[in-house]
């Protein structure tokens, strides 16, 4: 009897080799649940926790895409939109503007930036853009605006202080200590401060004042101040006599005061001598006017210097037409 014999069929290697496969694939997925469960297990946090978390990340990002799509779309400004006009109904827009630290500042531009913003619904006023626009007034150093529910818009301002005038080729200007200009003003408006002059002086303010500080007792009596050529100070008193110093923030200080010691015991200020140069380092060099007579000052030989070093001071008194030295 014939027997049939089936080619390319199954051998028991084959098979055998099938089932070790099969059997690698469920211990490799065994070995990795075991894994996760083991990084699971080191969380804090329970499998319903994470489920939790899970979802809302998945919520999360959902709501951050149609957000997107809703802004290409235009939708929360329509939002806003509406949303404005519903408090504007409800009586919260701007009818009343309360100023609040305005001194000197022209009260009239403050209002006409802030007028803008009148019968505006509270939630459409641009509080930061109305800070800008003040903050460009001159005597504006900072400004606070802020609403005041329902209907008042409160604006606080900081002003700059006054602290010298620059004087300019056609007008005085006033200044705070950083140079900022504040306001044109009249001779008569000066209220005794100091007129500086010369390049670059408004960029000095701070320099002049430490420099006055050195001679407390003339800073009253100084009338003006010129920056002479981008080095030094001339300081003219209300006597209208000039007082040239040298360069140098120390030397110039020291000039002053040795100057002030010698007021208080000679009175130069106030006499006929019209200008007094201290650029030399032992001298002082004094201009009268022509046909004065001699210096009755008692500035001389034997005269102590500044700060009681005990160098000598020598006058050395000069007419109209030799006057150099105090230009």
């Amino acid at each position: 009897m014939s027997q049939r014999i089936r080619r390319n069929g199954t051998s028991a290697r084959q098979t055998a080799a099938r089932q070790g496969t099969s059997q690698k694939m469920r211990n490799a997925r065994s070995m990795s649940g075991r894994a996760a469960e083991g990084v699971l297990a080191l969380l804090p946090f329970s499998e319903a926790q994470l489920h939790r978390i899970f979802l809302a990340v998945i919520l999360g990002a959902a709501a951050v895409l149609a957000y997107i799509v809703a802004s290409f779309a235009g939708l929360p400004a329509m939002a806003q939109s509406q949303l404005a006009l519903v408090a504007k109904d409800a009586g919260f827009e701007v009818k009343h503007i309360e100023l609040r630290g305005a001194e000197h500042q022209n009260e009239l531009k403050i209002y006409e930036q802030a007028l803008a913003q009148r019968n505006r619904a509270m939630p459409l006023v641009d509080l930061q853009g109305l800070r800008s626009e003040l903050m460009q007034l001159s005597w504006v150093q900072d400004a606070r605006v802020s609403r005041q529910l329902p209907d008042t818009l409160v604006i606080d301002i900081v002003e700059r202080k006054a602290q010298a005038v620059l004087k300019k080729a056609d007008r005085l200007v006033l200044i705070d200590g950083e140079g900022h200009p504040l306001e044109v003003v009249s001779p008569a408006r000066l209220r005794g401060r100091i007129v500086l002059s010369g390049f670059n002086a408004e960029t000095r303010v701070a320099d002049l004042a430490a420099l006055l500080e050195a001679a407390p007792a003339l800073k009253p009596q100084v009338a003006a101040a010129k920056w002479v050529g981008n080095r030094r100070w001339d300081l003219t008193f209300r006597t209208g006599q000039l007082l040239v110093l040298p360069e140098g923030d120390k030397l110039a200080a020291a000039a002053l005061t040795s100057f002030a010691r010698l007021d208080g015991t000679n009175r130069l200020l106030g006499g006929r001598v019209a200008a007094f140069d201290m650029r030399s380092a032992d001298k002082i060099y004094m201009r009268v006017p022509k046909g004065d007579g001699p210096v009755g000052a008692g500035v001389g030989p034997g005269r102590s210097g500044a700060g009681g070093s005990g160098a000598k001071l020598v006058a050395a008194v000069q007419s109209d037409a030799a006057a150099g030295k105090a230009e």
